[in-house]
């Protein structure tokens, strides 16, 4: 049984919600459960541990994948908040999941990245976000809508001979779009794989000498545009074979 180690998301103390209110919840969003879940697959939601205690569940996993959920901390990338602090991100998520990463890499473990955890990645290669994007690009992309969520879709432009190019075997790629934050300065060693085609935001890269890569948008979400969307089997199985 091949092992995929993910990264929780995190719900924080509540009084008013009903179930475990005064409690942290640490859980997976249900489409990528599923999403990862395959014959020989088990993925596995990774606990909020110190290090040393985490390091044996660690070893435990053949690669790694950091899903979707709040924003990074502005404080986590060597910014200060914009907006009277109107994003702040959650900065405990983000010390657990470079802790978690910082193990991957050290020990060269395939790594998978997701809409936030594609941000993630690029933070930790010493890259920065856009903390929103329509506010600090002008963008004329609809990259979120909190009403219509996984039904916003656009165009992707992959570069040529790139990570998705040679996945696709593609130049264009329809892809669903659920983020307000994105790249702006791109990590150390990281390559850019597919590019927004009007706004030219970058949707997908790959690290040049690690097995780690990631997409802005979320695979697992697909089924819900299926036959406008790309199919996002073919992403998870490069990541498989990348385990093997």
């Amino acid at each position: 049984m091949i092992r995929i180690g993910v990264s929780a998301c995190f719900m924080y103390p509540d009084p008013a919600r009903v179930v475990f209110g005064h409690k942290q919840l640490s859980y997976f969003e249900h489409d990528m459960s599923r999403f990862l879940s395959r014959k020989g697959i088990m993925p596995v939601l990774i606990p909020d541990l110190p290090k040393d205690q985490l390091v044996p569940f660690l070893s435990e996993m053949q690669g790694f994948v950091f899903q979707g959920g709040a924003d990074l901390a502005p404080s986590s990338y060597g910014e200060t908040p914009i907006e009277n602090g109107r994003w702040p991100g959650d900065p405990h998520r983000d010390a657990y999941e470079l802790s978690i990463l910082d193990w991957a890499v050290e020990n060269k473990k395939p790594v998978f990245g997701i809409c936030r955890g594609f941000q993630l990645l690029n933070v930790y290669f010493g890259g920065t976000l856009y903390q929103d994007l329509l506010l600090q690009t002008g963008t004329p992309v609809e990259h979120r809508n909190a009403e219509k969520y996984d039904h916003v879709f656009h165009e992707v432009e992959c570069t040529k001979d790139g990570l998705l190019a040679k996945i696709y075997q593609q130049e264009r790629l329809t892809v669903n779009s659920v983020h307000h934050q994105g790249v702006k300065t791109l990590g150390k060693d990281l390559q850019v794989d597919a590019r927004s085609r009007q706004d030219g935001l970058i949707e997908a890269f790959h690290h040049t000498a690690l097995p780690v890569f990631g997409v802005q948008w979320h695979p697992e979400f697909s089924h819900t545009l299926r036959g406008t969307v790309i199919d996002p089997n073919p992403l998870l199985d490069y990541f498989l074979e990348q385990l093997k």
